[in-house]
């Protein structure tokens, strides 16, 4: 298997990004697997070369990369473009351009729904936990927390995982007001007429946004697991094998997407 990491590109505002490929014997003629991490991730939390490889060992070749712009800067965070420049390469690395898959977590899957719907290019898609709105975090934010982020410019998330606090600019809102219409989670898969799959776990409090995006697009396929939004990983992931449900949604994935 070749493993090819840190590759750096220049992503949006040409701010570098960070990108893995892994693939065995060749990249010509395979289907490509684009990653999309989450809000709080990044292309090796968890240890996801674990995943990255069995990917590769299916046939596929299977790229991440880190965001540009992941909520820590004042500038306005331009994921889309990062995806751009993602699948441009892929083509670059002469891979099969007509079978480019994207899979994305959380807010990647989000993410990698709206992208679909603007790119011919994506042929099918599979979400981890995906969000059915742009609004990480602040959705749940309180009006005295909006009017308090507006006002001082900035606020700080807690990562629960790391504990580190994130700081969000309020251009990040006002981005976010402006673009609404291409931010419609909803709109973009109702347009989607390519295999989609939707995996989430029953634990995890936001799984209704599952069941909102399979009523949104009857058409997808809905694989419900008994787990959490991280399908049983942590990070640091010290172990040589996956979480038995994470297994599960691994391997379910890798078949949707072979049979696509």
């Amino acid at each position: 298997m070749t493993i090819i990491k840190d590759i750096q590109l220049s992503g949006s505002e040409n701010r570098p990004i960070l990108i893995d490929i892994f693939y065995t014997e060749k990249t010509t003629g395979k289907p490509v697997v684009i990653y999309a991490h989450g809000f709080n991730g990044f292309k090796d939390w968890g240890n996801f070369d674990l995943i990255a490889k069995q990917f590769a060992e299916a046939g596929f070749v299977f790229i991440k990369f880190n965001f540009s712009h992941n909520g820590t800067t004042p500038e306005q965070p331009e994921e889309f473009a990062d995806l751009t420049v993602v699948i441009d390469f892929s083509e670059a690395a002469h891979a099969d351009s007509a079978s480019i898959f994207l899979l994305g977590h959380s807010r990647g899957g989000g993410i990698a729904l709206i992208k679909a719907a603007e790119d011919a290019r994506v042929k099918g898609v599979v979400t981890w936990a995906s969000v059915a709105e742009c609004k990480t975090p602040w959705g749940s934010w309180s009006l005295e927390r909006m009017e308090e982020w507006e006002e001082t410019g900035v606020e700080y998330y807690t990562n629960a995982r790391t504990k580190q606090q994130m700081p969000l600019y309020y251009q990040l809102y006002k981005n976010y007001l402006q673009n609404q219409l291409r931010l419609n989670i909803e709109r973009a898969i109702k347009t989607l007429e390519i295999p989609i799959l939707i995996c989430h776990g029953s634990a995890d409090p936001a799984v209704q946004k599952a069941h909102d995006l399979h009523e949104w697009q009857p058409s997808s396929e809905l694989f419900i697991v008994d787990s959490d939004h991280v399908f049983g990983r942590k990070h640091p992931w010290e172990g040589e094998t996956l979480p038995e449900v994470m297994q599960v949604v691994v391997d379910r994935s890798i078949e949707f997407l072979t049979a696509s």
